[in-house]
């Protein structure tokens, strides 16, 4: 009994729309604690410190769930993308193509947007680089529960751009904040991507090989100074997704069925809960639309992401550069690039480490929240209406065929 339950539960979490509604519910539960009575008990708690002084790590409890928990997520991530890249969406080169120059595009607009309009702001000889990633679990999160019934190539479109996007601002995190590189903790992490990698060629299977490897590639990127989530992406990109003649499933998607859970039903709503809370004030608002630094953000999340992803796209289609995903028009593609405004984790946490003045850090933080919120009822909006126009398409089709 104990054990059917326990697999309706998995069975449960793995969909989407539950996964997004949980981060959702415990985001709006952080927003609401963080500018209630009890505020000093969620930053207390955000600030509690859990120390492994064997392996010299000092970490907050935000940081463990931030850098932690969430590698769980982007090990998901980059299992899916690499299913995807193999046997599904993506094995065709041009359409694997396309959500990369997206997200080259949706980085370089913003960027070139928040320079235009804060520039010789204290803080934007860095603070450019706030607007440009876009969070993928909130993103992916808003389509679960809005974009249901448009077809599944949007995901995909949508993964890979935020996975690509969130690749390329890691590295202008590394390139623009991290003071010095530990090269030698970065080559222990690769001999651990390389061991990875041979161990799946070798076909072993045990979790005693694979959890060591995990965990010691994510503490050798943390050493190294390299935003350490990224070593999920990078074991799951190095996971087999072919099965051989005497497997029932490929290493993937057994791995899949097992963390996925785990993902949508503990780390991803942890994360939400432990980032979601930023202050916000009459105060606050008032300086969003005076601000230049404010209106930097703003323009550069919502006008520069959508133009840019869109507006790339859109060229490298017409070129022959890259071709459209199965089953989606340039409707569905723009609705897809607001979704790109969602700017949460790197946006935060550029902002702390780019702004010295806290008053700035926290006006900019309540920026990114609130213009993510906004991408994400625009997104919602463009996306329900885009899924009434392609069940519409559907009915008429069935219809036909019935005739």
């Amino acid at each position: 009994m104990i054990v059917a339950l326990r697999s309706e539960l998995a069975r449960y979490l793995r969909t989407e729309t539950v996964g997004g509604a949980l981060m959702l519910i415990a985001a709006a539960v952080a927003l609401l604690w963080a500018n209630s009575p009890w505020r000093d008990g969620y930053f207390a708690m955000l600030d509690t410190t859990l120390a492994i002084p064997a392996l010299h790590l000092d970490l907050t409890l935000a940081d463990w769930i931030k850098d932690g928990l969430l590698a769980v997520f982007f090990f998901v991530a980059g299992l899916e993308l690499k299913r995807e890249m193999v046997v599904g969406e993506l094995a065709d080169r041009r359409r694997a193509v396309l959500p990369v120059v997206a997200a080259a595009g949706g980085v370089i607009t913003p960027a070139l947007i928040a320079v235009a309009i804060g520039w010789g702001v204290p803080g934007m000889d860095r603070g450019w680089a706030i607007p440009v990633a876009t969070d993928i679990a909130f993103a992916l999160a808003v389509l679960a529960l809005t974009g249901s019934r448009i077809p599944a190539g949007a995901r995909v479109f949508l993964l890979s751009l935020a996975v690509v996007d969130d690749l390329i601002a890691i590295v202008l995190i590394a390139v623009l904040f991290t003071t010095s590189l530990a090269l030698g903790w970065l080559a222990a992490a690769v001999a651990c991507f390389g061991a990875w990698a041979f161990a799946q060629h070798r076909r072993i299977h045990t979790p005693l090989v694979y959890v060591p490897l995990a965990l010691v590639s994510w503490y050798a990127l943390h050493e190294a100074g390299i935003h350490p989530t990224l070593a999920g992406v990078i074991c799951g990109l190095l996971t087999r997704v072919r099965p051989d003649p005497q497997e029932y499933e490929a290493p993937a998607a057994r791995l899949e069925h097992i963390f996925q859970p785990i993902s949508a039903g503990l780390c991803v709503p942890l994360f939400a809960l432990f980032a979601s809370g930023v202050p916000l004030s009459v105060k606050v608002f008032g300086e969003m639309f005076t601000s230049r630094l404010s209106l930097a953000i703003m323009a550069g999340l919502l006008v520069g992401k959508t133009v840019g992803i869109f507006g790339t796209s859109r060229l490298a289609m017409r070129f022959g550069i890259a071709s459209r995903p199965a089953g989606l028009g340039n409707r569905d593609i723009s609705a897809l690039s607001v979704l790109g405004g969602i700017g949460f984790t790197v946006s935060l946490l550029v902002a702390e480490l780019a702004l010295a003045d806290r008053t700035d850090a926290e006006l900019a933080k309540a920026t990114v929240l609130m213009t993510s919120l906004t991408a994400s009822l625009l997104g919602s909006a463009l996306l329900l209406r885009r899924g009434r126009a392609h069940q519409a398409w559907r009915d008429a089709r069935a219809a036909t065929a019935d005739e």
